[in-house]
């Protein structure tokens, strides 16, 4: 989404940033494990195919995608940002007559779209079978809202209230040149 182009978002311990084709060579190796398919009811893809879906995603107008990084390791700037990776967040806005409502995925931990996004509810969709997801969620709160017919998704819904001042954003581009700078590799 082009709304998260230059978006950094910075919390305690995790850094969110703008999913770019740097990222996707770490991205893919994360998603040709059977198991993170499974998981997320995701098809394999070849690398191009990879680059082809980062390039529509940053260019949708209803997706909004985020690689989750390591706050700790991101700080350090001799290691590399794709190194950092943990995870991905993606929003999308599911619903053209409630632009306040998007559906979550994450991949291993965290989110946040609110401030620019106006967004106020989160729903997620989760295979029924996969019970540790569904904990994870109800955990943070979400509230079983609809179990969808035949199919194999349970939906999940949160609210999202109160102040998210505690996260910082930034422009991503000049914290990762301004990272970048910082670290200077000696030549041998």
């Amino acid at each position: 989404m082009r709304i998260n182009e230059d978006t950094l978002l910075e919390g305690e311990k995790v850094v969110l940033v703008p999913y770019n084709a740097d990222h996707v060579p770490r991205y893919h190796q994360w998603m040709c494990s059977p198991e993170l398919q499974k998981l997320t009811a995701s098809e394999p893809l070849t690398l191009e195919q990879e680059y082809d879906m980062q390039r529509s995603w940053r260019e949708d107008d209803d997706k909004c995608t985020f690689i989750i990084l390591d706050k700790q390791k991101w700080a350090d700037p001799s290691i590399p940002e794709q190194e950092c990776m943990v995870g991905d967040v993606n929003i999308f806005l599911t619903d053209p007559s409630d632009p306040s409502l998007a559906e979550l995925e994450i991949m291993i931990a965290g989110y946040r779209g609110i401030h620019k996004l106006g967004i106020r509810k989160f729903e997620v969709k989760i295979g029924l079978d996969n019970k540790i997801s569904i904990a994870m969620f109800k955990k943070f709160y979400f509230r079983e809202e609809v179990t969808l017919g035949v199919t194999v998704n349970e939906a999940l819904q949160k609210h999202v209230f109160g102040n998210m001042d505690f996260m910082l954003q930034r422009e991503y581009g000049k914290a990762r040149d301004s990272r970048q700078a910082t670290f200077t590799p000696l030549s041998l």
